[in-house]
């Protein structure tokens, strides 16, 4: 078995590394800060700069604190993120776009009439929030030059000098044809970016090429996109089981085997990994604004940050009527909305922060049991099992109030960094092939297991006041 690997997760907020240990677990970890900046109409950028500084400020500290060399390197990165960048220097040519910015609803609105062509090729629905139109927006407002990408690929060529990206984080791009796991021809002239020089599409753990940013030389050997990564950790490696991770957003995802499920409730068919030139798929569901939410009442003076949600929610027995439908950067899965906004409803002179900190809760609860249905009904089964991770799993108010919508228990996992710890594994793998995947995967076990307090059909009502709250939405939007 190697020695102890980097594992860094490139995240939107922030960069977190660890140096994991096959028998001692996590003897390093650092987090190094990154600021996107959110601007009018739903811009959100990022400086390529930061990015690539945070990931070396992260590494070399969690290496510093280990004090032990490293067998190898695991990047995990933000998905839907792009940048133009010049592949002579490995300069940035733009800012990155981030994946919640929504510019790119131009080049959506223009390729509306392809949107059921490009769903069923890429497994993907048309819309901002995917690579491919800001890709395309970047050509037609920025710049022609150089190469445009996910942000991944920009990073492994600063790391490396490789070209390439995995087949995972290729797949959020709408540019992959999933049945082939491969680039598609057709989306690719959908988009008008025929012409660009994409990276390779390699296995999510394989040797890429090696750093020396770090200081002594390491071979990067895995890759992939942050969820599919939390949902290695998570040890759901086939169809029956579902992670959310609640992070900046929320993300759900359930594995469906070696065969893309596209199905009718709106969720997206993504790849999940490919290992040894097999791919293994999954069914991904998107709630745009879970910690970020909480930032949001934070910046309101309703709480001092998400520490205070369960003392301010548990000082009121329930949200007094009040109902948030926290779609603060629009609606995705299983609606696809972007273009609407968030409501708080049911408001009186009696209302106080404890009951606008319960109402989040149920919305961001209600949210995610949305995407369960709509994954069960797409995979034809009930989940069995749904495994938590992230930030937000700290609170207790909201795990319970999950359980309690879901009306299933939440087992919250005991691995606080589970990206970071699944790209990790990737990175043993690619180091040694002769690694079986259960081997290379952190031990799983609960940190905390929330059972259901209420009825159904106590769940039920706060459901349908959740799904009134989102048809009024609807209705009252143009589009």
């Amino acid at each position: 078995m190697t020695g102890p690997v980097l594992a860094v997760d490139q995240g939107t907020s922030g960069t977190k590394a660890l140096v994991i240990c096959p028998e001692r677990g996590v003897i390093g970890s650092a987090l190094a800060e990154v600021r996107p900046r959110h601007l009018p109409g739903g811009l959100v950028e990022a400086d390529p700069r930061e990015l690539y500084d945070s990931v070396v400020d992260a590494g070399s500290r969690a290496l510093a604190e280990a004090g032990e060399p490293v067998a190898a390197l695991g990047l995990a990165n933000q998905g839907e993120t792009v940048l133009a960048w010049d592949p002579a220097t490995g300069l940035p040519l733009t800012d990155a776009l981030v994946w919640q910015d929504r510019r790119a609803e131009t080049v959506c609105a223009e390729l509306a009439d392809h949107a059921e062509e490009l769903r069923h090729l890429t497994g993907l629905p048309l819309d901002p929030y995917f690579a491919a139109p800001k890709m395309a927006w970047i050509r037609r407002h920025l710049t022609g030059g150089g190469t445009v990408t996910t942000s991944d690929a920009w990073l492994v060529h600063r790391l490396t000098g490789a070209c390439v990206t995995d087949a995972a984080t290729a797949g959020r791009t709408q540019l992959l044809d999933l049945d082939r796991a491969a680039w598609s021809p057709r989306a690719r002239e959908l988009y008008g970016l025929s012409d660009e020089r994409l990276p390779e599409v390699v296995d999510n753990a394989a040797f890429v090429g090696t750093t020396t940013v770090f200081g002594p030389e390491i071979p990067l050997t895995g890759l992939a996109v942050d969820q599919q990564a939390a949902l290695l950790a998570q040890r759901i490696t086939s169809p029956g089981g579902a992670k959310c991770t609640y992070g900046t957003g929320a993300f759900l995802l359930a594995h469906t085997g070696d065969t893309p499920r596209r199905g009718t409730s709106g969720l997206v068919s993504c790849v999940a990994w490919r290992l040894g030139g097999r791919t293994a798929y999954c069914l991904d569901g998107q709630v745009y604004t879970a910690a970020s939410a909480v930032r949001w009442l934070t910046d309101l003076g309703v709480v001092r940050g998400a520490a205070d949600l369960d003392t301010v929610g548990g000082a009121v027995p329930d949200s007094g009527g009040v109902t948030f439908v926290p779609a603060l950067a629009g609606l995705a899965a299983p609606w696809w909305r972007g273009d609407l906004r968030g409501s708080l409803t049911g408001l009186g002179l009696d209302t106080g922060p404890g009951h606008v900190v319960r109402a989040l809760c149920e919305g961001l609860a209600a949210q995610v049991v949305l995407l369960a249905e709509a994954a069960a009904t797409d995979l034809g089964a009930p989940l069995d099992v749904l495994r938590v991770d992230g930030g937000l799993t700290r609170s207790a108010l909201l795990m319970q109030t999950q359980a309690d919508l879901l009306q299933r228990p939440v087992e919250v996992s005991a691995l606080p960094d589970a990206t970071a710890l699944g790209v990790g594994a990737l990175a043993r793998l690619g180091a040694d092939p002769g690694l079986d995947l259960a081997e290379a995967l952190p031990d799983w076990k609960p940190a905390a297991v929330y059972e259901p307090r209420v009825s159904a059909d106590a769940a039920a009502a706060l459901l349908d006041r959740f799904r009134a709250a989102v048809a009024t939405l609807l209705d009252g939007a143009p589009g």
